[in-house]
C-alpha cells in the first residue's frame, strides 16, 4: 500500500538555505503546520547528525497550530566547489485518541501510517554587494558624530594640535631617560658606598684580632725569658753550692 501523503505544511516546502560565512553557527527556521482537525506527531531526521542541531527534533502539532523548527548548521571550512549533499526528512503520523506514549505510537505505527516529506540543503556565502554595503552602513554610522567636530575646527589647528601633541610625548620621553640615568647613578653610587662600608667594617674587625695575638705572642715570649733565667740561675746555685762544699 502506498504511504498517506504529508499533511503538513513546510515553510520551505523543498529546500532549507544556509547563508554564510561559516565561519560560525547559520540556523535556518522551518515552519511546520497542522492544518487538519487531528494531532499530529512529528519527528525530523538528517542525514548528516554530526553536522546540525535540531531544536525540537520531534514533538506534537496540535490541531490547527504550526511549530517552528531552528535547524543550526555547526561551523566548517566552506568549499564552493562542493556541492551539499546534505538533506532532511520530516516524518509525521496521527496522533491517536487516546495517545499516552509518544514513543509507543511510533514503535506501533505501520509503515502505511506514516507520512514524510524531504528537504535538501543549500550553502550561500553573502554577495560581495552585500558585504560592501554593510561595511558602508557602518562606516557612515561610526562616523557620523565625528564630522561635526572635525569640521568646526581649521586644517591649521588641527596640524598644531597634533604638533604640540608630539613635542609634549618627546620632552616627556627625555624627561624619563634622563630620571632613569640619574637612578642609575644613584644606584652605583649606593653600591660603592655599601663596599666602602663593608670593607670598614671588616677591616675594624680583623685589627683586634691582630693587636691581641700580638699581645699573646709577647706573654709568651716575656715568659720564655723568665723560665730560662730561673733554670739559668738555678743551674748557677747548684755549681756554687759545690764549690763551697
Amino acid at each position: 500500500m502506498a504511504r498517506q501523503e504529508q499533511v503538513l505544511q513546510l515553510e520551505p516546502p523543498h529546500e532549507l538555505k544556509f547563508r554564510g560565512p561559516f565561519t560560525d553557527v547559520v540556523t535556518a527556521t522551518l515552519k511546520l503546520g497542522n492544518p487538519t482537525d487531528r494531532n499530529v506527531c512529528f519527528k525530523v531526521k538528517t542525514t548528516a547528525p554530526r553536522r546540525y542541531c535540531v531544536r525540537p527534533n520531534s514533538g506534537i502539532i496540535d490541531a490547527g497550530t504550526s511549530v517552528n523548527v531552528s535547524v543550526m548548521l555547526q561551523p566548517f571550512d566552506y568549499d564552493p566547489n562542493e556541492k551539499s549533499k546534505h538533506k532532511f526528512m520530516v516524518q509525521s503520523v496521527l496522533a491517536p485518541y487516546d495517545m499516552t506514549d509518544m514513543e509507543g505510537v511510533w514503535k506501533e505505527a505501520k509503515p502505511e501510517e506514516l507520512m514524510d516529506s524531504k528537504l535538501r540543503c543549500a550553502f550561500e556565502l553573502p554577495l560581495e554587494n552585500d558585504k560592501i554595503r554593510g561595511s558602508e552602513s557602518n562606516t557612515n554610522v561610526s562616523s557620523a558624530p565625528v564630522k561635526p567636530e572635525l569640521s568646526s575646527l581649521p586644517k591649521s589647528a588641527s596640524s598644531s594640535l597634533d604638533d604640540g601633541e608630539v613635542k609634549k610625548i618627546t620632552e616627556e620621553c627625555k624627561r624619563l631617560q634622563m630620571e632613569v640615568q640619574r637612578l642609575r647613578e644613584e644606584n652605583k653610587q649606593i653600591r660603592e658606598d655599601d663596599g666602602l662600608r663593608k670593607r670598614k667594617v671588616t677591616s675594624m674587625v680583623s685589627s683586634p684580632r691582630s693587636s691581641s695575638s700580638q699581645a699573646m705572642t709577647k706573654e709568651e715570649g716575656l715568659s720564655t725569658r723568665v723560665l730560662a733565667l730561673c733554670v739559668l740561675f738555678f743551674v748557677i746555685g747548684v755549681i756554687i753550692g759545690k764549690l763551697v762544699l
